[in-house]
């Protein structure tokens, strides 16, 4: 049973109330009808009808304004579902054999990291300069809009900074703005509210910070903390000093004028402006940063990646990724960009080992820069008219002169005006000298160019690569796109060919000179120095000194046609003239088609390809394609063959043409090698083989006009192995590479041993040792030169030999015969058959 007393207390206090609230209502409706008869009697004055309804009116078009940008009729604005899929435009890393990095291409240099990779002192330097109340608003801070609204527009005090936060930054970063003018500029605004308050819906502060830091733009065209870290103090972020990390924030006002590498000065007052913020903030104690007003900004600048390790071998494989991916879709079926979608290509280079030719590369060819242009004096090829003009004359410099119909004189004048221009010299590290025109092509014309390439001859990957010497100035790739003259290098493709055909390697040839006669000319090929007149010499003395003369014998026995085939078997795809001189290497060859011809010697008789990648992984990790050496089949030479080859070459080291390896650089490794010299000493040449390794490396003048000034000078032994030398003695001291530089080739078969057993060389026993016995006691001495005929392929169709007698000689006899009364045995006969004719 209920209460009586209690029920009666709680109808009077409902009755109560329901009074107040009725009385409450009419006082409400009384002041209503009040301000609505007071509102109309207002309305009716012009000065107060016209300002609300204009008022109204812009409210009511801002809305709609608000609520089309909204809805998408300005572009469309991306869902929360969007938001939560973001993917940033990430540049694509090159890495070596080992994952170390080599190069990346990029529209925005950019490597995001993670949060936990962002050190406090960073992410609080970023808060206290850019967005103060970041864990208070919701994306759109309306507090500092308010500020900016009243300071900076109605007061006009740019001292209240901007409203802007880091979630909208993060969103313009991320989006960019489309268009200029005000209007535009307005549109963005709104989106970026919009979007702003869905990113925080999506994201967490601490991962809206992350993504900030890693979409950010930093000055010198580098995009994310972890890319500018790098860049400018080579280190990870998470190893950014306090110092360091204000520095970098500081750039986010104006990446330009607060570039600590242009403008220290500057950014120095910037970074002070950061440290206050955080002190004014309670991020820091004031000591914390006691003498840090005195720090001054201490850069390790790393230059663009185009300028750094290997950029003639990451323009390759620019070149052949964008070839690769059109081959491939990602999930969506969208074409995959080198430049933006975060790509990992893996190569077969090796980073150590391309640091080391590079390092050698330099310090050979700045020494023989030198010792070239002291050679040549005040007569130097590129300072005479008939080389330089025409040159000058194919300058778009001077064809736009040409075209103004200038005078002669101020044509002159222009050519010899000097100016501050970028120069490559090897002489100085300033790239920029006050040089004319003219002065400025002569130097270019000077400068001689060089090409190197090592490869695993087991699967063709390239291990080091130098396509020229500075990418900067010489785009030109000497190891994919030249094609030069070989010289000899080409000889062990004749030597391979006469062994194929079963030809015994102590087969002597003499090295005298002959005069053949092919397609109606006349060619007489000399060696070195006239070397080997009275000598005759096995294929493996022939080879490793390079006689000139017993290669082109060789050849014409063989059949040029078959060397020719030879070659196309090993990989030379170039033209291959069916010449005699084909012997000595007048054909034009790729570099890395030499290289590869040769690894065949050392890896089984097989030549193996160039090869450069060895797979390509999307950002998430995901392998797109992997990638094969091509093993030929079949070997293209006997197991005999390759191993007396190995053996020839390896004599060309010990005591041929490229001994300086032991007796100037003190290699003890054990190498094969063949040197090469074209003719003029256009092209200098070097290949070297050790078991797990072919390098090949070239050195010449783009120019061809232009050769060196003496064979001393040019061979291939002076010019290009040099080089391959440097690049091997710092392999010897890293013991990283032991397993590569002490490796030995494998012993050669009995049969091989058995085969070379001969003397290289040996005193000529010919017939034309007697001839000259016979031309003294019959009164006269002699020299006899051989004619060879051949016909369209290079076969012999006749031979003659015929006395040659030297004008030089019969007056030099004259004069010194009657002087010369003690020569030795053959003065004495000569003599004897003097006095008996005068008696």
């Amino acid at each position: 049973m209920k209460n009586p007393l209690g029920n009666s207390n709680l109808t009077e206090l409902k009755s109560k109330a329901l009074k107040f609230f009725v009385k409450t209502l009419k006082y409400i409706e009384i002041g209503f009808r009040f301000a609505t008869l007071k509102f109309n009697s207002a309305i009716k004055k012009k000065w107060v009808r016209y300002p609300l309804l204009g008022l109204g009116s812009l409210f009511f078009l801002f809305s709609l304004f608000f609520f089309s940008i909204y809805v998408g009729v300005w572009g469309s604005l991306p869902s929360k579902y969007e938001l939560s899929h973001l993917e940033q435009s990430l540049a694509t890393q090159l890495v070596d054999r080992n994952g170390k990095v080599i190069g990346k291409y990029y529209i925005f240099d950019r490597r995001p990291i993670g949060f936990d990779e962002i050190p406090s002192h960073l992410k609080n330097a970023l808060i206290a300069t850019e967005d103060a109340r970041f864990y208070k608003h919701d994306g759109v801070d309306k507090v500092s809009l308010m500020r900016v609204f009243f300071k900076t527009l109605l007061m006009q005090d740019d001292s209240s900074g901007g409203g802007s936060t880091i979630t909208q930054q993060l969103v313009k970063n991320i989006y960019g703005r489309r268009g200029s003018g005000a209007f535009n500029l307005v549109i963005s605004k709104f989106k970026e509210f919009i979007i702003a308050q869905r990113v925080e819906d999506v994201y967490t502060k601490d991962e809206i910070i992350n993504l900030y830091l890693n979409t950010v733009p930093f000055p010198d065209n580098t995009y994310g903390i972890e890319s500018a870290s790098q860049k400018f103090f080579n280190k990870d972020t998470e190893n950014l000093t306090l110092n360091e990390a204000a520095i970098l924030v500081g750039t986010l006002k104006a990446n330009n004028s607060y570039n600590p590498r242009v403008y220290p000065d500057r950014a120095k007052k910037r970074r002070d402006v950061v440290i206050n913020q955080m002190l004014r903030y309670n991020y820091l104690q004031p000591r914390d940063t006691v003498g840090m007003e005195r720090d001054t900004i201490v850069l390790s600048y790393q230059k663009r990646t185009d300028l750094g390790v290997a950029p003639y071998f990451r323009e390759l494989i620019r070149r052949e990724a964008q070839d690769l991916l059109k081959n491939y879709k990602k999930e969506d079926g969208s074409s995959y960009d080198l430049y933006q979608d975060g790509l990992t290509i893996h190569t077969t280079l090796d980073k150590t080992m391309q640091q080391y030719a590079e390092a050698g590369m330099r310090e050979h060819m700045a020494a023989l820069q030198a010792q070239y242009e002291k050679a040549y004096g005040n007569y130097a090829p590129w300072k005479r008219a008939s080389v330089l003009e025409p040159s000058l004359k194919k300058l778009p410099y001077y064809q736009r002169l040409v075209k103004d119909s200038i005078s002669p004189e101020a044509l002159e004048d222009s050519l010899n005006l000097k100016q501050k221009r970028k120069i490559f010299d090897w002489n100085t590290d300033e790239t920029t000298q006050d040089i004319s025109v003219k002065d400025s092509l002569a130097h270019y014309l000077s400068l001689l160019n060089c090409g190197f390439v090592a490869l695993d001859p087991q699967t063709g990957g390239v291990l080091a690569y130098i396509g020229g010497i500075d990418f900067e100035n010489f785009k030109y790739d000497h190891v994919s796109q030249s094609e030069r003259m070989v010289g000899s290098t080409f000889k062990p493709f004749v030597y391979t060919t006469a062994l194929e055909q079963e030809m015994d390697p102590c087969t002597y040839y003499d090295g005298a000179q002959e005069i053949y006669y092919f397609n109606n000319k006349e060619w007489s090929p000399a060696n070195a120095g006239g070397e080997g007149e009275d000598l005759s010499y096995s294929l493996k003395g022939a080879l490793s000194n390079s006689i000139n003369t017993v290669a082109v014998k060789v050849i014409i026995d063989v059949g040029i046609r078959k060397v020719i085939n030879q070659a196309r078997r090993m990989g030379i795809s170039s033209k291959l003239p069916q010449v005699p001189s084909l012997a000595l290497g007048t054909a034009q060859i790729k570099m890395r088609d030499l290289a590869s011809a040769y690894t065949s010697f050392v890896n089984g008789g097989r030549p193996m390809k160039p090869y450069y990648i060895t797979k390509i992984v999307d950002r998430a990790g995901k392998t797109i394609a992997q990638f094969e050496p091509e093993v030929p089949e079949k070997a293209v030479m006997r197991n005999f063959t390759r191993q007396a080859m190995i053996e020839m070459m390896r004599g060309t080291v010990s005591e041929g043409t490229a001994t300086r390896l032991r007796y100037t650089y003190k290699l003890k490794n054990d190498i094969a090698g063949k040197t090469g010299t074209t003719q003029d000493n256009k092209d200098g040449w070097f290949v070297g083989l050790t078991p797990y390794m072919v390098a090949v490396s070239w050195v010449g003048n783009d120019d061809y006009r232009i050769g060196f000034s003496s064979t001393g000078l040019g061979a291939g032994a002076n010019s290009a192995l040099p080089i391959y030398a440097k690049f091997m003695q710092q392999l010897n001291q890293d013991t990283t590479y032991a397993e590569l530089t002490k490796q030995r080739f494998k012993a050669p078969s009995a049969e091989v041993r058995e085969a070379l057993s001969c003397a290289p060389i040996v005193k000529d026993s010919t017939s034309r040792v007697t001839k000259f016995f016979e031309s003294i006691f019959n009164g006269q001495e002699q020299k006899f030169i051989k004619k060879v005929y051949l016909d369209d392929n290079g076969a012999i169709i006749r031979t003659e030999e015929e006395p040659v007698i030297s004008d030089e000689a019969i007056d030099e006899t004259e004069e010194v015969e009657e002087e010369n009364t003690s020569g030795g045995f053959f003065s004495f006969l000569k003599r004897k058959k003097k006095n008996d004719e005068e008696n």
